[in-house]
C-alpha cells in the first residue's frame, strides 16, 4: 500500500494537486494585491482632487484680499490728500514728535526736529504697511503684493486727539 503511494503516477498526481495548490494561492495574492492597489489610486485620486480645489479657493481668496487691499491703499491715498485729514495727519505727526520729546528733552530745537522727522517716517511706515504688528502678520500670514498701504487703526485717532490735548497745552 506504502508503494501504490509513492508510484510514479501518484507522485504526479501530488506535484500536479500541490501545484494547483501554489496557483490558486498566489492568483488570490495577487488578485488581493490589485483591490488594494485599485483602493489607493482612488484614495490618492480623491485627495489630489480635494487640494487642487483648496488650492483654488485659497487663490481666490488671495486675489480678493489683494484686490482690497490695493482698494482700501488707493482709498487711504485719497483721504490723505483731502485738506482735514492732512491737519490731522500733521497733528497726529506733531503729538508724536511731542511725546518723544517729553521723554528726551535736553537740546529741545535739535531733538524736536530730529523727534518730528521720525515721528512722520514712522507714520510713512505705517501707511505703507511696514509696521511692526504688520510685519509679523505678514510673516506669518504670508506676504501680499511688495507695496501695501493700509489705513491707520482708529487709536491713531483717539492718540491724535490726546495729541492735540497735549499740544494745546504746551
Amino acid at each position: 500500500m506504502f508503494k501504490d503511494l509513492l508510484s510514479p503516477q501518484n507522485t504526479f498526481i501530488y506535484g500536479v494537486v500541490l501545484c494547483g495548490i501554489f496557483l490558486v494561492q498566489s492568483l488570490w495574492g495577487h488578485w488581493k494585491t490589485k483591490r488594494e492597489l485599485k483602493r489607493y489610486k482612488g484614495m490618492l485620486s480623491d485627495k489630489l482632487d480635494l487640494d487642487s480645489k483648496q488650492s483654488q479657493d485659497i487663490n481666490k481668496e488671495r486675489n480678493a484680499l489683494k484686490q482690497e487691499n490695493e482698494n482700501l491703499r488707493m482709498q487711504v491715498a485719497r483721504l490723505n490728500e483731502r485738506s482735514d485729514n492732512k491737519m490731522q495727519r500733521e497733528l497726529e505727526i506733531l503729538a508724536r514728535a511731542e511725546k518723544q520729546m517729553v521723554i528726551s528733552a535736553p537740546g529741545f530745537a535739535p531733538a524736536w526736529e530730529m523727534a518730528k522727522s521720525a515721528a512722520l517716517g514712522q507714520l510713512e511706515n505705517e501707511e505703507k504697511g511696514q509696521s511692526f504688528p504688520q510685519k509679523i502678520f505678514r510673516k506669518l500670514i504670508g506676504s501680499g503684493s511688495a507695496q501695501t498701504n493700509v489705513a491707520l487703526p482708529e487709536s491713531a485717532a483717539s492718540a491724535a486727539k490726546n495729541g492735540e490735548a497735549t499740544a494745546s497745552a504746551a
